[in-house]
């Protein structure tokens, strides 16, 4: 799967994307959030607080709940405000 990181996520990790072969217990949003902050301390700083990072599976905002089943990418990045 594919994983895509903006903003201060991107800076944390280090790296702008990367492909990951997910174990087949991780089906959610949150719980990739969950897996990914074990793979390095960089992850782990970076999904610190992961109610505060927001998700989209293939360009589409999705709740932490949401199943990552069949995703092509997931892409992780702070909130936004509009103006």
């Amino acid at each position: 799967m594919k994983l895509i990181y903006f903003a201060w996520l991107r800076e944390r990790i280090g790296v702008p994307e990367e492909v990951v072969e997910l174990p087949s217990d991780v089906k959610t949003v949150e719980e990739l959030m969950k897996w990914l902050a074990g793979r390095s301390e960089a992850h782990a700083h970076a999904f610190e607080n992961p109610r505060i990072v927001r998700a989209a599976i293939d360009r589409r905002h999705v709740k932490p709940a949401a199943s990552i089943e069949g995703a092509g990418e997931v892409a992780f990045f702070p909130p936004m405000t509009g103006g």
